[in-house]
């Protein structure tokens, strides 16, 4: 891989795969190349590929798995789907990387974890936030000691929408809902900061006629008498931002704390400190995510695991994908959220 570019192949024609590939394609393109882009329709990648100047175009994931100019698959489908792509992809010998969630619960992240185990090949859960510098400035803040021992952590996504609220997130039958769409990233920052299973969880909220949720807020402990307060609402307008908490000061993620480009850092006694990193330019402006650009951060760590022949990025490793979906799934099941999935493989025991 070191010296050749990264051939991709984009399975789903879908608003977050057009932002990955603008991503992929203000990169050097020596580095990376889009190679594929499947859809369940042909007409959907054939537009998606003249949009993109992508040379291939099918109308079936099947076909994009037994590509051979393929190295590795960006799977950007709706959450029901994640599992089933990436198991084919694995299957075929493809690298992964797939949209967050990864799966939509325990069972199924473990077995796709063993899949490419067995194979030896790259899974990695597309947590972007882990990407950005700040997130890096952010562990080195902590590590560094300024703030003292960390005790507590809060962050909020809330974004009110509504009736306004996008099909893919009110409907069960698309794994909609808060925490998977949302929470995911509250928890993400959590684990991050503190680096350890909880040892225990309580969450809270309230489910939609349709039996997602439409707001989370949960609390978890830590080792320590440590905590973090995590909310996730689509019908709440508020600061998304992330807070770290110690016991000589607190670091404060400017929102969005998910794909954040400013840090604010404060020390008792000392001035406070302002940390900004501006996006990488991208080549197209008509994108439809926050900050999407971003996305080359995740990409570049891709290339960077794939070329030192890594199976899984130290920034967003199989464990701790692991202990997220144990989170999201114990949120969802104190919640009273079931999916078919659960039920699948609980009766496959």
């Amino acid at each position: 891989m070191d010296g050749k570019a990264l051939r991709w192949g984009i399975c789903s024609a879908g608003k977050i795969s057009f932002d990955f590939v603008v991503a992929l394609q203000s990169l050097p393109e020596n580095e990376h190349q889009v190679e594929a882009v499947a859809a369940q329709r042909l007409e959907s990648a054939q537009s998606f590929a003249k949009n993109h100047n992508i040379p291939k175009a099918y109308g079936s994931y099947e076909e994009l798995s037994k590509d051979a100019d393929i190295d590795l698959v960006y799977i950007g489908v709706i959450n029901t789907l994640h599992y089933d792509a990436a198991k084919m992809m694995l299957e075929a010998g493809k690298n992964v990387l797939c949209e967050k969630p990864l799966c939509l619960n325990v069972a199924e992240t473990k077995n796709l974890q063993d899949i490419a185990k067995s194979k030896k090949l790259f899974l990695m859960e597309a947590i972007w936030s882990r990407a950005f510098p700040i997130y890096k400035k952010l562990k080195e803040t902590i590590d560094s000691g300024i703030i003292g021992e960390v005790r507590h952590v809060r962050a909020s996504f809330t974004n009110y929408a509504g009736e306004k609220l996008a099909e893919r997130c009110r409907k069960k039958e698309m794994a909609g809902g808060a925490i998977l769409d949302i929470g995911v990233y509250t928890i993400q920052f959590a684990q991050l900061v503190f680096g350890e299973k909880p040892i225990s969880q309580i969450s809270s909220g309230y489910l939609l006629e349709t039996g997602v949720d439409g707001e989370t807020h949960i609390i978890l402990e830590y080792s320590g008498n440590r905590r973090a307060i995590l909310n996730a609402s689509f019908f709440i307008k508020g600061p998304r931002e992330a807070i770290v908490c110690g016991s000589k000061g607190y670091i404060r993620i400017v929102q969005p704390f998910w794909c954040p480009e400013k840090m604010v850092l404060h020390v008792d006694g000392q001035k406070e400190q302002e940390f900004y990193y501006k996006l990488p330019p991208s080549k197209r402006s008509d994108l439809h995510f926050t900050n999407a650009s971003g996305m080359q951060y995740e990409a570049m760590e891709v290339r960077r695991c794939l070329t030192k022949g890594l199976t899984e990025s130290p920034l967003i490793t199989a464990e701790m994908t692991l202990q997220i979906a144990e989170i999201m799934q114990t949120a969802r099941e104190q919640m009273g959220y079931t999916l078919p999935q659960d039920e699948k493989w609980s009766s496959s025991k």
